[in-house]
């Protein structure tokens, strides 16, 4: 089992920033990719960006040149510093990890809100 702690969403105007962090435990498992997603009000889960285990990076187009994601293997965290926010960015914010064996985890999420 894989557990994964999402946190630093909160409120922010337009043009601010938010880091979000997720932690992950688990003993003798090896993640292989992992990745934030989002959900807003009414609207399906869509991919922000992912990371695999070799340091390449995906972006959605949307947070192109805005997000970056970012992971620290020694603290098994993973990051996703969000700059220049936009109204559009609201939504609850999910980590994924996906193990070498494909089998994948969602943390539990956390809201970010970007007013106008």
């Amino acid at each position: 089992q894989v557990q994964l702690v999402e946190s630093g969403g909160g409120l922010v105007q337009a043009g601010g920033s938010l880091r979000l962090s997720c932690a992950a435990s688990g003993s003798g498992i090896r993640i292989n990719n992992m990745g934030w997603y989002r959900q807003a009000p009414g609207k399906q889960r869509e991919l922000v960006a992912t990371i695999t285990n070799a340091d390449r990076t995906n972006y959605a187009d949307s947070v192109k040149g805005r997000f970056t994601i970012s992971k620290d293997n020694a603290k098994n965290t993973l990051y996703l510093q969000m700059n220049i926010l936009r109204p559009e960015d609201t939504a609850v914010y999910y980590c994924n990890a996906v193990t070498i064996t494909a089998r994948t985890y969602w943390g539990q999420g956390t809201q970010v809100t970007v007013s106008s």
